[in-house]
């Protein structure tokens, strides 16, 4: 029987992980390669990737590849493959981290390109990514795809519907893949509430704290590195047996 380490061992793995470089994405690539994985590390800015990491190096020593990819390309998802390939010979381990919520003031004026937007790099970008990668992982040993939903796909509001409409889409993708590769490849998603990275420094806090109160069992938002517990198990050996699954970390947000 593996010891519990053993079980979320990730040493001679690859993980791949898109929005890598801040936030959520950043802890999850700092988690797995503290578990002994060599990451890539993709987002829109190469030095930021960069930054991210030289973190990986410093504090594991673990190979950290960083590659700039706007993931609503298609085109750049493709190169991201290929560089992921070209430089480690396999991916083990795909989450589909990046995404992105425009602030809009009324639903009129969401424009068409902002729409797309939204969908590209929320929806379209991860179906490509684990097309591409999910496929290659189908035909050799296997492999974890792990999808970044949003507790705003089964609680939308007013202000963020292009983006809960493409992470509710995420959360159907995440079943249906894991049907188109089974069952060598396990694919499952994560789907978070509010977590306070550079993204919640816009937030009225004190308007925050005093609705967490009420409305998140925990009365708080969760720290970013509260979110690696849920990406090594996806990632490891610990859920050999759990893919199609959509599991909630939001502390027990109530409406989203």
């Amino acid at each position: 029987m593996q010891t519990a380490n053993e079980r979320f061992d990730l040493s001679g793995k690859v993980a791949l992980v898109t929005g890598g470089s801040r936030g959520l994405g950043r802890a999850m690539v700092l988690g797995f390669a503290a578990a002994g994985a060599d990451v890539v590390i993709a987002s829109r800015k190469l030095d930021a990737c960069e930054a991210s990491a030289e973190a990986v190096r410093k504090q594991t020593g673990r190979k950290a590849l960083a590659v700039a990819c706007n993931v609503g390309d298609w085109t750049q998802n493709e190169q991201l493959a290929e560089r992921a390939y070209a430089e480690f010979g396999h991916v083990d381990v795909l989450v589909n981290n990046a995404g992105m919520s425009p602030l809009y003031d009324h639903v009129s004026n969401v424009s068409e390109a902002l729409y797309d937007k939204v969908l590209g790099v929320n929806l379209k970008g991860p179906f490509r990514l684990t097309a591409l990668i999910g496929t290659r992982m189908a035909a050799g040993d296997g492999g974890s795809i792990i999808m970044v939903s949003s507790t705003g796909a089964i609680h939308p509001r007013a202000h963020i519907i292009p983006y809960a409409a493409a992470k509710a889409g995420l959360n159907a993708m995440t079943v249906g893949f894991a049907h188109a590769f089974g069952p060598k490849v396990r694919v499952n998603c994560i789907m978070p509430g509010p977590f306070l990275t550079d993204i919640s420094k816009a937030w009225d806090m004190e308007a925050f704290e005093r609705r967490a109160e009420s409305s998140i069992f925990l009365q708080r938002g969760g720290q970013a590195d509260e979110i690696v517990g849920a990406a090594l198990y996806f990632a490891s050996d610990a859920s050999s047996f759990t893919t199609g699954a959509v599991l909630e970390v939001s502390g027990g947000a109530v409406g989203g």
